[in-house]
């Protein structure tokens, strides 16, 4: 499970979020574009867009399901 205490900063303030366990796979950003980027400099993936409707939330929540490290959060 994702650590909110490891945040990852880049991420934009909100309840989801991929902390720093994150091997950057690039699943996130394949499965939820819309709210997940990669910084291939520093090889890891971010939030830059909090879902805000319902069918958003459920597209990052298949995005959390999927995640092989488990690094995204959701407090929401």
């Amino acid at each position: 499970m994702a650590d909110t205490a490891d945040k990852n900063e880049n991420n934009v303030p909100g309840s989801l979020y991929n902390d720093y366990s994150c091997i950057d796979c690039g699943l996130c950003p394949e499965i939820a574009p819309q709210f997940f980027t990669r910084d291939d400099d520093e090889g890891y993936s971010y939030v830059y867009k909090q879902p805000a409707t319902p069918d958003e939330r459920k597209k990052a929540l298949v995005a959390i399901e999927s995640c092989p490290t488990e690094s995204i959060g959701f407090d929401g």
